[in-house]
This record gives C-alpha cells, sequence and structure tokens, in this order.
C-alpha cells in the first residue's frame, strides 16, 4: 500500500483519489503515510473510516440519503456541525410539535363556540324569537362565520404541521444496536486465556478486556489463530511460566471462545442470515433470534436473504450475532482486525455491542480511535521478536 501511494504521490497528478487508504496498514505505516498526505501536490479526494486520517483532510464531503453535501473543515468539525444542526432540529421538531397541539385544542375550542351558538340559534328559532326572516339571515350569517373559522383553523393546524414535518425530515435517524445479550458468566478472577510472548506470559482473567498491537507480520494473527487452535486446558491446570523461544502464542482456558477473522470467512455463503445465526444457537426459537436480529439492525426479509447478497456492514453483523447469540454463550470474543472494511457506522454498532457484551475480549487492532472507545483493561505490544510488552492502556 505505502509503495503504491507513494509511485502515486511521484506522479504528480493534478487529482489523485485514494480509496481506504490505511487498511491493513500498521501504526507505523499510518505515521508514513501521513506524512505523504500533509505534503501531497495536487489534488487529494479521500474516502476513508479513518478518523485520524479524516482530521488531515481540509474539506469533508458526506454521501447520506442519495445527497451530497461539502463541509469547509475536517471530520470533527464537520461532526461538531452536525451535531448542532441535529440538536436544533430536534428543538425545532419538539417546539412545532407544540405548536400543532395548540392549534388542534384551539380548533377544538372554536368548534366548541360554533357548536354552542348553533344550540342557541336554533333555541331562538324554535321559540319563534324574532320574525322568520330575521332569523334565518342570521343563521345564514352564522354558517359562513362558522365557515370562515373552520377554515382558518385548518389552516394554522395544516401550517402547524407542515412546519413539524419539515422540522422533523431534518432528523436524522441514525440507526443504533441496542441488544440485550445473553450472560456468559464470566467471574472475576476466572482463567480465561493464556497470551505467551517470548519474554513472559499474560493471563486474561474474568471479564477483561485485551488488545494486542504491534507492526504487520510481528505475527498479531499467528499469535490469535495459536491461542484459538491450541488445546483449551483444564480449569485445575496451572499456566505454563516456560517461554518457548522465538514463538508467540497462547492457549485457551475455557472451551466456549468466539473468533472472528479479520475476513469474515466462517459464514455459510448460500444459507440465510437466520440460518447462519441458527446453526450456532440451534436450540434456540427461531423468533426468538428473530428479535435479536432486530437489534442488530437485520430485520425483516433481510434474515431470509443469502449471505452472500449481503453488503459488508450487514455480513460483519451476522458474523458478529452469531458469536453473541450462539448457546451457550461464548466467555471470550476473540477479533482479529475487527473495523478492517467497516464504515464509520458500523464501527459504532461495534463499538456499541461489545460495550454490551459481559464476557472477556481479546482483539488485534491498528484503529486507536476505536481503541479508545474501549474498556481496555491491558494493551500488548507483539514485537518482531515474539515478545509482548505491556503499554498503558
Amino acid at each position: 500500500m505505502l509503495v503504491a501511494i507513494t509511485g502515486l504521490r511521484l506522479q504528480r497528478s493534478a487529482i489523485t483519489l485514494l480509496d481506504e487508504p490505511t487498511n491493513n496498514l500498521d501504526r507505523e505505516a499510518r505515521a508514513r503515510l501521513s506524512g505523504l498526505i500533509t505534503s501531497w501536490p495536487g489534488t487529494l479526494v479521500v474516502v476513508s473510516h479513518d478518523l485520524s486520517l479524516l482530521e488531515f483532510m481540509e474539506n469533508t464531503a458526506e454521501l447520506h440519503a442519495g445527497e451530497l453535501t461539502v463541509f469547509g473543515g475536517p471530520y470533527s468539525a464537520w461532526r461538531s456541525h452536525l451535531d448542532k444542526q441535529q440538536a436544533a432540529a430536534v428543538q425545532a421538531a419538539q417546539a412545532a410539535k407544540q405548536a400543532v397541539k395548540v392549534e388542534k385544542r384551539q380548533r377544538q375550542e372554536a368548534e366548541a363556540k360554533l357548536a354552542k351558538r348553533a344550540r342557541t340559534g336554533q333555541s331562538s328559532y324554535d321559540n319563534k324569537k324574532g320574525s322568520k326572516i330575521l332569523m334565518n339571515q342570521r343563521a345564514s350569517d352564522a354558517q359562513v362565520s362558522a365557515g370562515k373559522l373552520r377554515s382558518g383553523s385548518d389552516d394554522k393546524v395544516n401550517a402547524a404541521q407542515a412546519s413539524l414535518d419539515a422540522a422533523s425530515s431534518r432528523i436524522r435517524e441514525d440507526e443504533r444496536i441496542g441488544v440485550n445479550l445473553p450472560d456468559p458468566d464470566v467471574p472475576r478472577g476466572r482463567r480465561i486465556a493464556e497470551l505467551r510472548g517470548t519474554n513472559r506470559a499474560f493471563v486474561v482473567e474474568g471479564p477483561e478486556r485485551v488488545a494486542i498491537v504491534g507492526a504487520n507480520g510481528a505475527g498479531k494473527t499467528t499469535l490469535l489463530e495459536r491461542v484459538v487452535c491450541g488445546e483449551p486446558l483444564a480449569d485445575s491446570e496451572k499456566v505454563s511460566d516456560v517461554v518457548e523461544s522465538g514463538t508467540a502464542g497462547g492457549r485457551l482456558l475455557t472451551g466456549r471462545a468466539g473468533y472472528l477473522r479479520q475476513r469474515l470467512d466462517g459464514l455459510d455463503e448460500a444459507a440465510t442470515t437466520l440460518e447462519n445465526v441458527q446453526s450456532a444457537a440451534p436450540d434456540v426459537p427461531a423468533g426468538e433470534i428473530r428479535n435479536q436480529l432486530a437489534r442488530f439492525l437485520l430485520r425483516g426479509d433481510s434474515v431470509y436473504r443469502p449471505v452472500h447478497t449481503l453488503s459488508g456492514g450487514e455480513r460483519f453483523r451476522v458474523s458478529l450475532a452469531r458469536l453473541l447469540f450462539a448457546d451457550p454463550p461464548p466467555q471470550v470474543l476473540i477479533l482479529d482486525e475487527p473495523t478492517n472494511n467497516l464504515d464509520i457506522q458500523s464501527v459504532d454498532q461495534l463499538v456499541e455491542a461489545l460495550n454490551a457484551y459481559r464476557g472477556a475480549v481479546i482483539l488485534v487492532s491498528h484503529d486507536d480511535d476505536f481503541l479508545a472507545r474501549l474498556d481496555l483493561d491491558l494493551v500488548l505490544n507483539l514485537d518482531r521478536d515474539g515478545s509482548l510488552t505491556e503499554l498503558p492502556s
């Protein structure tokens, strides 16, 4: 990726387009990329969900609901502007909603007055209080007055409703994951996994959250594979203090683990969303699974679509739901670069799901903004020699 981007920079084209350039780049490579971008010749257009990278942009263009809007400033400034805009829209909608209530109440009061006048006029007519011609004229005038009053009231109600509709249309309905996950029953002190470097070993206990960082090629994915594929230890066994020279690895201390690979290759492409999740929880009723999938924003007929027809974000949510809704639920989630190829909203949804999960989490990521949003207990750096070093979390 760095070689390709360097080649583009040397071409010195008038306009250069970069599509998700930081995917699969480690911290050092991302820092080098930032240096290239700050001195880029010509116009640079970047598509990215990397919030740090977006801070180097002079303008932010958003594609939303088929419309493109451009804001002068980096992502954080645009986000602040949007939040203020949305807060104002919500306030305007609340005021408009109150105005509709007021106009409807006034229309009801006006109708009550008209009904009272009609009863009084009918009573006068029945009791012959006045000449027939005069009473008919009064009745005609009352009808004209009532028509004008009703028309004016309806106009005011319609105008208030139109203002409410306009204000409501400016409010974005950002979909959020809201899941009630089963309790994986991970008490504090329960040994979950061993992470072993060439220098020392770390034990994940209880619902701890551990992030593993390091340069590409250091063996982070290999470490996870060795943890997942290694033989689980019995609860009575002690974690070995022996460290194998030159090799980083580890073992699970529980048989209930969920592993999310980078490429989401654990799904049955021909099967539906519902079938994929049911395969992990065969004893859970389909209706209950559908209710849970709806909270994962997988609703209606989408649960019957084959996985190969789903978007990247949908496929990710299916993979995550399959892990989280497994029966029995996993006591540890192991995630390898989970934010790669996810858009900003999907990353937000992942953060919400992980923060709702009550088990242990072990994840590999280069995305510092993503890691900062998780309540991490331990951050480990894996060096190329296989050593694990604890970093400030």
